[in-house]
């Protein structure tokens, strides 16, 4: 649900269920947004033709909602979902029909009469606009809908506009209705009453090397909580932020923007450990409950499960009453069994030293010794999911960073054999799922094969900020735009201060070539990291694509990076006519060798030496570089896309 806040007047704006075809959903956002803009907070989901397990939660929406906007089409005609969302909109006498294609309302509707929407092109002060704000303020009796404000037709509301604008959206005078246009990010609004951030625990043992024990276990707890669909919990990247406590409470309920937090302290002593949980209250600072669990570390899950039960039962009233089917209800052992944990102590212990050591991304020694933790975890309990879970992406990241050619194949084997063995033992864990699609995508170059796991992710993993950012940019990369900008809107909403959410965010937005759009979230993202590395690289493709190639030349100067800024700056000198420049990165680019074929045939498309950058993709793919993920919708090789022979090349990596 997107929410706004309060209208000028000071009262809460109307909430509309927008009811509408999966395939008119380009058309359906784009009403959102105007409906948005016009003041009303609006509940829309792309998931309501994913089956019944979403039943409960849009029921409720329809129960709760002021007013059901219908979208009837050729197609919506004949959805039964619209079909039985209009019944129930007309039931409960708050049914607002438009036709988005003129097409009439199936019979039961007719007698209402039907917006008309198909000569309408996104004008938020347009009549069907305003009719429908009308609509919704009739279907309300007596509830206060905004007056739309006049917006002049030749000063459309552009999402360019809005991004330069900041936050929020001037012309419609409603405060934090949006600051992105797209959806990518929402402006400032109350936190949800079903929202927590777990903070780090605290490691009371005295031993500075256990706190990999205490950020494990509160890593875990949140993961257990993300697994309940009713809660909205914030994520690791974004709660850790808050380590060291400097600030109060509110102040750091508020910049997280939740209503709950979740603090505690462990002291582990031996094979025993002490652990407190106290759930706070956002607005006022006040402890909500607190708890003290002494345990064996073999009880280790079901503490989990026992602090997590009770946080769901503290929020219960503000959420739905009941979870989707396909989540089992947190602190249940159907919700143990699916997250495939262990009750070896051993296991335990060396999966958080793993954890920690995955976590530092540091280089290849703490690297490998990761995978040597969940080597060491899977001998102590081979049917341990999580830990065969991150072997994969252990083995992944190996690979990717450090591997030589002639040694993927085999590591990416190994990993894909160990994502498969964790959705074996655990079927309803949904970050095996995205490790598999990722593996299968990356490793394999296969997009064919990793759609079904990256599907399933979704959605078992709607709380999961990690796992939605891998299946955005899966989507992006193969086409797919309204399902990645859907999945990076809820990436963001749960991990809004990780950087490398928002760089994510930035490389959706450049895969669908909205070049401007794709300039701020990266720019947030280095905000946040100043070192990390693509983020430069990816702006300065931006500002390439918009023709803007000094200010792109200047990015990939700043690329700590040396793969992408050198591939860069070959092109970009070659476009502002420094052939000896251009030629000198080149040649430093051919010298890191193979690894890096795939930046070579970017270079030589945009030298227009066509036969080569052919010759170049051929042998990354022969090498299986990963870069080939980029190909569909990379700009920098637009000058192949005639050629039969990048058509084929695309064809045998599964891009339709």
């Amino acid at each position: 649900m997107s929410v706004s806040g309060e209208t000028q007047g000071g009262v809460a704006a109307p909430v509309v269920f927008v009811s509408y075809a999966r395939a008119d959903q380009a058309r359906a956002r784009q009403l959102v947004d105007a409906l948005e803009q016009a003041g009303l907070n609006v509940w829309w989901d792309t998931l309501i033709e994913g089956g019944a397990a979403f039943a409960k939660s849009i029921e409720t929406a329809l129960e709760r909602c002021d007013a059901v906007v219908v979208l009837w089409s050729a197609t919506a005609n004949t959805s039964d979902w619209v079909l039985d969302e209009a019944a129930k909109g007309r039931d409960l006498h708050k049914l607002v029909p438009a036709s988005l294609d003129g097409t009439l309302p199936p019979l039961g509707f007719r007698q209402y009469h039907a917006i008309p929407l198909s000569g309408w092109t996104g004008e938020v002060a347009a009549a069907p606009i305003n009719a429908i704000v009308r609509g919704v303020a009739a279907a309300t009796q007596g509830k206060s809908a905004p007056t739309p404000a006049p917006i002049e037709s030749s000063r459309r509301v552009t999402r360019r506009s809005v991004l330069l604008a900041g936050t929020g959206i001037a012309a419609s005078g409603v405060a934090g209705i949006l600051a992105w246009q797209r959806g990518m990010f929402a402006g400032p609004a109350a936190a949800s009453g079903n929202s927590v951030a777990v903070l780090p625990f605290k490691n009371l043992s005295g031993d500075p090397g256990q706190d990999y024990f205490s950020d494990g276990l509160s890593e875990e707890l949140r993961a257990t909580l993300a697994r309940n669909l009713r809660l909205l919990v914030m994520a690791q990247a974004s709660s850790a932020k808050f380590r060291e406590r400097q600030d109060d409470a509110v102040t750091i309920a508020a910049k997280l923007g939740v209503a709950y937090l979740l603090d505690g302290a462990v002291r582990r002593a031996g094979e025993t450990v002490r652990i407190t949980a106290d759930l706070v209250d956002g607005k006022t600072g006040f402890s909500r409950w607190s708890r003290t669990f002494d345990r064996s570390l073999q009880d280790i899950f079901a503490v989990q499960s026992e602090i997590a039960g009770t946080v769901a039962t503290a929020l219960a009233a503000e959420v739905a009453q009941s979870a989707p089917g396909n989540a089992a209800p947190v602190g249940s052992a159907g919700a143990l069994a699916a997250a495939g944990g262990t009750e070896s102590a051993e296991a335990y212990d060396a999966y958080l030293r793993g954890r920690a050591l995955y976590d530092l991304s540091a280089d290849e020694a703490s690297e490998r010794a990761a995978l040597a933790q969940f080597d060491l975890a899977l001998e102590a309990d081979p049917n341990f999911a999580p830990a065969h879970a991150a072997r994969a992406r252990s083995l992944t990241a190996i690979a990717n960073e450090y591997g030589q050619v002639g040694q993927f194949d085999r590591m990416y084997a190994d990993a894909i054999a160990s994502a498969r063995r964790a959705i074996d033992i655990a079927p309803g864990l949904a970050d095996a799922y995205s490790t598999l699609g990722f593996t299968l995508f990356q490793g394999r170059l296969d997009a064919g094969s990793a759609r079904e796991p990256f599907e399933r992710s979704r959605e078992l993993g709607a709380g999961e900020a990690t796992v939605l950012a891998r299946y955005a940019q899966f989507s992006a990369r193969t086409g797919r735009d309204a399902q990645a900008t859907e999945a990076m809107q809820r990436a963001l909403l749960l991990d809004k201060l990780n950087p490398l959410i928002h760089r994510a965010a930035g490389s959706i937005e450049y895969a669908a070539r909205r070049y401007a759009e794709s300039i701020p979230p990266a720019r947030r993202a280095l905000e946040m990291n100043p070192r990390m590395s693509r983020t430069h690289c990816a702006i300065g493709d931006a500002f390439l694509a918009l023709g803007r190639v000094s200010e792109a030349r200047a990015e990939y100067m700043a690329e700590p990076n040396s793969d992408f800024r050198l591939c860069g700056l070959a092109i970009a000198e070659h476009r502002l006519r420094n052939s000896g420049a251009a030629h000198a990165a080149m040649d430093e680019l051919v010298q890191q060798g193979d690894r890096v074929l795939y930046q070579q045939a970017q270079v030589l498309a945009q030298w227009g030496q066509q036969d080569a950058a052919i010759a170049s993709l051929q042998a990354a793919l022969r090498v299986g570089d990963s870069g080939l993920i980029y190909s569909r919708n990379d700009p920098l090789l637009d000058p192949l896309r005639g050629d039969p022979r990048f058509a084929q090349l695309l064809l045998s990596i599964g891009f339709a």
